[in-house]
């Protein structure tokens, strides 16, 4: 006969199945990557899911990098849905973690979720060490076909690890907290756990100068388009997942803010 667990342990065990479960899921249990979106099932009403967007590339000039032109970008990294986008990270590495999605539920209980995303120690240059997403987001140059859209994916810029947080509050609302709630990101290499994450109404930003903020276009001529892409990868759920890109058209060689195509 199977022995009876006790009372205590089933509640507990009960308990931790609840905090992890999809709602109204049978068993519960972190999702896989492959699995549905929970944020666009059917019980999608029942969470409070992000949603990542993109502002329009600003501040663009040109310089020079190794020998290589490049056009450099400020990006605007926005949370505009019902809940914060929110990753917490464990080690599984030297410099790595793996990370869970938490996406809030309406009783303000969370859903934690396995996307595949991963968390990198990343160095910036006079700057030190970073606890970043890998993958958060992409600069993509574009060809233009004869009716000016998107034609082919010419060159991609190196950057694709981002800190999450709440640095500028670009977009305030009844959603929107007043004061930071995710700060600036954490510098410890020795952290076994960090949590990232951009509250509603707030935009993780880098300006045009910093680290790897760039495409090359050494050798281009002709029009483009300049895209900022968020989670090109897919690792973060979302209730919209197609609006995480921005774009701006540009003349190649740029010669300045008016290098745009008519």
């Amino acid at each position: 006969m199977t022995p009876r667990l006790p009372t205590a342990l089933l509640a507990a065990a009960a308990a931790l199945a609840a905090a992890h479960a999809w709602p109204g899921a049978p068993g519960g249990g972190a999702r896989a990557a492959d699995e549905p979106n929970p944020c666009t099932g059917r019980h999608a009403a029942r969470l409070r899911c992000p949603d990542l967007q993109m502002g329009v590339p600003a501040d663009l000039y040109l310089d020079r990098y190794e020998g290589r032109r490049v056009l450099r970008a400020t990006n605007n990294l926005k949370s505009r849905g019902e809940g914060p986008v929110m990753l917490r990270g464990f080690r599984t590495g030297k410099r790595t973690m793996s990370a869970r999605q938490h996406i809030y539920r309406l009783d303000g209980s969370r859903l934690v979720e396995r996307t595949g995303a991963t968390l990198q120690l990343k160095h910036i240059p006079g700057q030190g060490p970073y606890w970043k997403w890998v993958d958060a987001a992409r600069f993509e140059l574009w060809s233009l076909d004869a009716e000016g859209h998107r034609e082919r994916l010419v060159r991609t810029g190196p950057k694709v690890v981002y800190c999450l947080r709440d640095l500028k509050h670009t977009d305030p609302g009844p959603r929107s907290p007043r004061r930071r709630v995710f700060p600036k990101c954490n510098q410890d290499p020795r952290k076994r756990s960090v949590t990232l994450g951009t509250s509603v109404g707030w935009s993780d930003m880098y300006p045009s100068t910093y680290y790897q903020q760039w495409i090359d276009v050494t050798g281009l001529s002709g029009c483009f388009v300049y895209v900022h892409r968020a989670d090109p990868e897919n690792r973060v759920w979302e209730n919209k997942e197609g609006n995480n890109d921005a774009q701006r058209v540009v003349r190649l060689p740029w010669r300045g803010a008016r290098s745009g195509c008519s």
